[in-house]
């Protein structure tokens, strides 16, 4: 009996190993600069929703809104679309969907594949949560914040955060898109599940999807 579990542990292990490297990054396509709405209409529009249907975005339609929310947009520079202080730019944002976590990574304006798991029920307590197609993870690496105070790096990286948040509002608005930012989040198992390191905190996360018909 024991030897049987063994090789069932092994089994379940390998199963797991395979299902994770499968997990392949995607490259987004460049954003649409000259789609969406005018910035006024935008505004006129910005809301938060907290409905969501479960159509996935396509890929175009995420590329403009992960551009929106931190993408570069000097690339002789690399600075961004989202403003840091010093441009420490100690924001990631993963992304939580259906097939897995991704981290987005602004320079090459891609999703790097971190987990196979759906993380979605555990980025917020809210039951839309697990149930839209994607929520961003707003995850500040204080680190990269130098030698500021501990109450600093928070301020800066909450503040930095903010920035990050009202772009997606923004795009969501532009593109037709359902969103709201929350801070109801158990940051401690979701870091947990994301196997964040100690000087990684979770600041806020945010559900993104097309409003429930």
């Amino acid at each position: 009996m024991l030897k049987g579990m063994l090789i069932t542990s092994v089994l379940l292990f390998f199963s797991l190993s395979v299902s994770a490297e499968e997990l392949k990054p995607i490259k987004l396509p460049p954003p649409q600069l000259d789609s969406g709405k005018t910035l006024m209409s935008a505004l006129k529009e910005r809301k938060s929703s907290r409905e969501f249907s479960t159509r996935k975005l396509p890929v175009s339609v995420l590329s403009n809104l992960l551009w929106s929310a931190c993408g570069v947009n000097r690339p002789e520079s690399g600075k961004r679309t989202s403003p840091s202080a010093m441009n420490r730019q100690e924001i990631d944002v993963y992304v939580a969907a259906s097939d897995g976590l991704y981290l987005y990574d602004a320079k090459g304006h891609a999703l790097k594949p971190i987990l196979k798991q759906d993380l979605r029920a555990l980025t917020g307590m809210q039951p839309f949560a697990a149930e839209a197609p994607i929520n961003l993870v707003c995850v500040a690496d204080l680190e990269k914040t130098g030698g500021a105070s501990t109450e600093e790096r928070i301020m800066y990286a909450s503040a930095d955060t903010g920035f990050i948040s009202e772009n997606v509002y923004l795009s969501c608005a532009a593109q037709g898109l359902a969103t709201v930012v929350r801070g109801s989040v158990d940051r401690d198992s979701l870091a947990k599940a994301m196997k964040l390191g100690p000087t990684r905190k979770i600041i806020l996360a945010q559900t993104v999807g097309y409003p429930k018909e």
